[in-house]
């Protein structure tokens, strides 16, 4: 910790980018109060505190895996822009009664941050659901992405935003001060009702 406090943001990401994972834990605990300072200023507008708190860190969380090294503007800059974007977001989405905004939808067919996995190849489908042939219909895929939608609960979207960022489980846990066990029983749910949809549309 010590050492971290010498360092300015930008030398931070540098040595995030070159493997120190534990500069994420730093990052998200220095930079907390203001997560707090901008989730009060949403709960006046009629966000529920908690729950803009948790989409802050979410925020918080996307600022810091974004963030480009090589930019203008500061890191702190970038995060409470990120920051800022996840709460209207958030509250967009509670008004309009949804689960997932337009500005932040989630795509099952979206690649991670890697260009890897996407949601559909991380479910376990079995025999009788086969994922690959929905591929070739994109108003299929659209169906997927809309009934998906209705059906996952307001943690389980936190919970696979951040999964398709390429989040572990603790660090999960951690952004939305839950369990472990609570995120792994978030992530088996999603899989469970992804595979009912898939299968159902198929």
């Amino acid at each position: 910790m010590l050492e971290y406090e010498k360092m300015s943001d930008e030398q931070l990401i540098r040595k995030l980018r070159d493997g120190d994972r534990g500069i994420i834990d730093y990052i998200m605990e220095k930079y907390k109060f203001l997560v707090r300072k901008e989730a009060k200023a949403m709960y006046l507008l009629g966000g529920q505190s908690d729950d803009l708190i948790q989409e802050g860190m979410i925020g918080l969380f996307k600022a810091i895996q974004d963030y480009d090294v090589s930019s203008e503007n500061s890191f702190g800059s970038f995060a409470r822009l990120c920051i800022n974007r996840q709460l209207y977001s958030a509250i967009e989405a509670s008004k309009r009664k949804k689960h997932i905004p337009l500005n932040s939808y989630i795509s099952v067919y979206e690649k991670d941050r890697d260009g890897g996995m996407n949601i559909l190849d991380t479910i376990e489908a079995n025999e009788e659901s086969n994922p690959e042939n929905l591929f070739f219909n994109r108003e299929k895929a659209r169906q997927i992405e809309c009934e998906l939608e209705k059906q996952l609960s307001e943690l389980e979207r936190r919970v696979l935003d951040l999964h398709l960022l390429g989040t572990d489980y603790k660090l999960i846990a951690k952004l939305l001060d839950k369990s472990p066990k609570t995120v792994d029983n978030a992530l088996q749910r999603i899989k469970a009702k992804a595979g009912k949809v898939i299968r159902d549309l198929a």
